[in-house]
C-alpha cells in the first residue's frame, strides 16, 4: 500500500476511550492505515479536544468518567455535523436506537476487528465528501401535507418548517419522489447511505421512525410513510380509508 505524501492531508480523528488497552492498540492501527489520532480518555477531555483541534472524524465510547457518550454526542452534534461512530462494548438495541436519534453515523460494537472500524470510517467519509461536492438543486417537492426546498434544504409540513438532519431529509426525498411507490429496504439504503454502507437495516428503520414523529398526525398509526411488511416502505398522498 503506497503513502500519503507529506502534503496530502491526513484524515484527523478524534479517539474518546478510556481503556487503555483499546487506547493504544486503536491509535497504532489508526495511525498506520493513514489517520492522525487525538485521544480523548473522558468526556469533558473530548470536549475540549474537539473544540481546540480541527477534528475530521468521532470514535466515541458510551461508558466514559466526567460526561457520558451521549452527552458528548448530544453537545458535539448541537455545533457540528462531524460525522461520529459510537463504539462500545454496550450492544443492546435500545442504546443503538438512541445514539442515531440524536445525531450517531454508525456503531460498532466491542470486540471489533480493526479493519471492518476502518472500513466503516472509510464508509462515512467517502459518505460526508459526496454529500459536500453534490451541486444543489434548485427544485420544490411538493406531496400532500408536506413541501421540501431541496436547494435550500428545507421541509415544511402543512405550512410549519421541521428540522431534519441530513440523511433523514434524504429518505424523506426519496420517498415523496415517489408517491405511491413501494421502495424496498434494499434500495432505500443503496440510494441514501451508499453502495459502501455497512451495517444492518437498523438504521434505516430509525430513520423512519424520526421522520414519522414529525409528519405524522400519530406516529404510532402513520398514514402517510406505510410499511410494506417484508418489503420495505411507501409514501401516501392520502390517508386509507
Amino acid at each position: 500500500m503506497s503513502k500519503k505524501s507529506n502534503t496530502e492531508k491526513r484524515v484527523r480523528v478524534l479517539v474518546v476511550e478510556d481503556e487503555e488497552s483499546f487506547v493504544d492498540a486503536l491509535s497504532i492501527g489508526l495511525d498506520r492505515e493513514g489517520f492522525n489520532v487525538s485521544v480523548a480518555r473522558d468526556g469533558q477531555e473530548a470536549l475540549t479536544l474537539f473544540a481546540r483541534e480541527s477534528i475530521d472524524l468521532v470514535l466515541l465510547d458510551l461508558m466514559l468518567p466526567k460526561l457520558s457518550g451521549l452527552d458528548v454526542c448530544r453537545s458535539i452534534r448541537n455545533v457540528s455535523d462531524v460525522p461520529i461512530i459510537i463504539v462500545s462494548a454496550k450492544g443492546e438495541e435500545v442504546d443503538m436506537v438512541l445514539m442515531l436519534e440524536i445525531g450517531a453515523d454508525d456503531y460498532v460494537t466491542k470486540p471489533y476487528r480493526l479493519r471492518e472500524l476502518v472500513a466503516r470510517i472509510r464508509a462515512v467519509l467517502r459518505r460526508r465528501e459526496v454529500h459536500e461536492t453534490s451541486t444543489p438543486v434548485d427544485e420544490v417537492i411538493e406531496q400532500g401535507p408536506l413541501r421540501m426546498d431541496i436547494d435550500a434544504r428545507r421541509c415544511f409540513v402543512n405550512g410549519e418548517e421541521i428540522k431534519l438532519r441530513k440523511k433523514e431529509f434524504a429518505l424523506l426525498r426519496l420517498l415523496l419522489e415517489n408517491p405511491g411507490r413501494v421502495l424496498t429496504r434494499e434500495v432505500l439504503i443503496d440510494r441514501v447511505w451508499g453502495n459502501d454502507y455497512v451495517g444492518d437495516t437498523k438504521t434505516l428503520d430509525v430513520h423512519i421512525k424520526r421522520l414519522r414523529s414529525l409528519i405524522e398526525d400519530d406516529p404510532k398509526a402513520p398514514t402517510h410513510i406505510t410499511t410494506v411488511r417484508g418489503v420495505g416502505y411507501r409514501f401516501e398522498l392520502t390517508k386509507p380509508s
